[in-house]
């Protein structure tokens, strides 16, 4: 394989379609929302995207066979006033910069050839600390869009916010110089686990803006599984200090040679 390959296995045709982007990253929280979107929904698989730029491996499914890395393009036709929408998940995105830019433009090719102006792209936004109540960070093509997302309670990063790594930044970036308009939702993780919580965030705030309802049980079970597991660390790791022989100071060693 040489190049980026687009199989599309049906062509729908679409009214007024919004583009929403969930791949691996930070915390996993974009593909855990975008996947749990795609599920809940029931969206339709339309299509898969195979690159060079993939990591050099297979993946083992449950039955013994092996299949290449991939990225997967569903849609899902809304009821007015809702948006059709096309979805883009996977189990990779590409690991050189070339490999990232490639992908991106025939994303966007695509998407344009079903009609999209408005794209969402989800991640994650590393704080290095464990997070009780993340919230969602913003960013935008334009300041009209940054005053929408004000209004669902997200944080709109300013000069201080850094930049977004990968095809959530990447094609927010490539889509806005093709005139599209773009929103990146990042949830608040600490960017060491998978976080279902963080995810469950994302998601909340893009279902409010897209006007759908899903059940949020799942992510939800997951979350509280993840938080267990790191209450289950957390006493591990008070037991092992407990353990450790205390520190005499040298003041108190001194004094018990004394007399």
């Amino acid at each position: 394989m040489e190049k980026t390959l687009i199989r599309l296995f049906k062509e729908p045709k679409l009214d007024n379609p919004m583009f929403i982007e969930g791949l691996p990253g930070i915390g996993h929280v974009g593909k855990l929302a975008a996947e749990h979107l795609v599920a809940e929904l029931k969206a339709e698989k339309i299509g898969e995207v195979y690159s060079p730029s993939f990591p050099p491996q297979v993946l083992i499914k449950s039955d013994g066979t092996v299949e290449l890395m991939k990225n997967e393009v569903f849609f899902w036709r809304g009821k007015k006033p809702q948006s059709d929408l096309l979805l883009l998940v996977g189990n990779t995105q590409g690991l050189t910069p070339e490999g990232q830019y490639d992908l991106a433009d025939k994303i966007l090719d695509l998407v344009e050839k079903f009609g999209v102006k408005k794209m969402f792209t989800l991640g994650g936004f590393a704080t290095g600390k464990l997070v009780e109540e993340p919230r969602v960070f913003g960013a935008v093509t334009d300041t009209e869009l940054a005053k929408e997302l004000e209004k669902y309670g997200v944080v709109v990063k300013g000069e201080e916010g850094g930049g977004i790594v990968g095809a959530s930044g990447l094609l927010l970036g490539l889509g806005k110089v093709r005139g599209m308009q773009g929103i990146c939702l990042l949830g608040e993780t600490s960017g060491y686990l998978v976080d279902a919580r963080s995810a469950q965030a994302v998601l909340e705030v893009l279902t409010k803006m897209l006007g759908v309802k899903i059940n949020m049980t799942e992510l939800e079970n997951r979350a509280k599984d993840t938080e267990k597991f790191i209450s289950r660390l957390q006493e591990m790791e008070r037991r092992a200090l407990e353990q450790m022989p205390r520190r005499v100071p040298a003041s108190e060693e001194d004094l018990r040679y004394i007399g």
